[in-house]
């Protein structure tokens, strides 16, 4: 089966000006921040030292605005201007990166079509995580044929019960908020039809700027005068949580804001907080980590597959279920920041998993 991969590529240009294009200029200035020094960053990045001030030159004069301190002792230090671009390019990396993933899968199965290579292959849809994208790795290591769909929760289950796909990632709290999530998919999930695969258990709460400078946390800091809020999108089930949480406090989502500004994946989130465009976010451990923000854990929560049980012996579900069910796969999981990795590769009936579809 073919593979394709597409990255995000952006370009600058100001008035009539050529277009800089910033993968190298970035790449520069990410070794510069890493080594504390141009000269080492040339050599990191296979550039000559003067390549690399000519680029710097050539990008400063564009903006009007130094990008790099220099001086005698002290290396090099990127100023503001230079912060803000790689974390630009982080953001952009953060929102766009599932959604190419998803278009690059349906390349790869466009391009097996038309030279007549038609393999059977694994349908996943999924809302962009950490697990999921550790699973995907491990398939395309062991070389599993996958068809992949990044889409929120509801979609995902909505698109097993019209039988468009094979597993279908959904996730559901713990404790007194499962009934009523578990409500918003139980008219797509039949328990006779499907069954359930463990994922992990994961830990969902407030991702705030390193060391809290706006002194956040609960639910009720967020409807405080001049605090921002990143929200994800409608229909995700990390909203449909959110919601669900602020209901039961009584809180209104009219009164936060930046309510209505949505991003579509965890590490958007956390890339809007950690570029300074919002002060608080809601959404996994593992975003929070990667992108040094803090932490603030306030529930937690079971990520599944839904698997049609007609396909559960299907020989490559079967390689699918051996990943998951494999110790190496464990320690990745449980490797990742508020992960449980413990029952992950659990088979499950519905009515075992949720008492309120007995």
């Amino acid at each position: 089966m073919f593979k394709v991969k597409i990255k995000p590529h952006w370009e600058i240009s100001r008035d009539a000006e050529q277009p800089l294009d910033t993968a190298v200029l970035l790449t520069l200035l990410t070794a510069i921040q890493e080594t504390g020094s141009i000269a080492n960053a040339a050599k990191q990045i296979g550039s000559s030292y003067r390549h690399a001030w000519g680029l710097l030159r050539e990008a400063e004069k564009m903006f009007g605005h130094p990008l790099i301190q220099t001086g005698r002792g002290r290396g090099s230090e990127l100023l503001p201007l230079a912060e803000k671009l790689i974390w630009a390019d982080r953001r952009i990396a953060a929102r766009l990166s599932p959604t190419l993933e998803s278009l690059a899968s349906e390349l790869e199965g466009e391009l097996s079509k038309a030279v007549s290579v038609q393999p059977q292959v694994i349908r996943l849809n999924a809302s962009h995580g950490f697990a999921v994208a550790a699973l995907l790795s491990q398939l395309n290591e062991q070389q599993v044929p996958v068809e992949l769909r990044y889409r929120n929760s509801a979609d995902a289950v909505a698109a097993l019960a019209r039988e468009e796909c094979d597993l279908a990632g959904f996730h559901v709290p713990l404790g007194e908020f499962e009934e009523a999530a578990v409500a918003g998919y139980s008219h797509w999930l039949d328990k006779n039809k499907h069954c359930l695969i463990h994922l992990a258990v994961r830990n969902q709460g407030l991702m705030v700027a390193p060391g809290n400078p706006k002194h956040i946390v609960s639910l009720a800091d967020l409807s405080r005068d001049g605090v921002l809020f990143v929200n994800r999108q409608p229909g995700s089930g990390t909203r449909m949580l959110l919601e669900l949480m602020l209901s039961r406090q009584g809180l209104s989502p009219t009164a936060i804001d930046g309510f209505e500004t949505a991003e579509f994946t965890h590490s958007a989130i956390a890339a809007f907080i950690a570029s300074g465009m919002a002060d608080v976010g809601f959404g996994v451990q593992t975003a929070a980590e990667r992108f040094g923000l803090d932490f603030i854990p306030l529930i937690r929560e079971r990520y599944f597959f839904a698997v049609p049980i007609s396909v559960m012996k299907d020989p490559l579900m079967q390689q699918v279920i051996g990943i998951l069910q494999s110790a190496s796969f464990r320690d990745i999981v449980n490797q990742l920041h508020g992960y449980d990795g413990k029952a992950t590769g659990e088979i499950l009936p519905l009515a075992k998993a949720f008492k309120s579809l007995h």
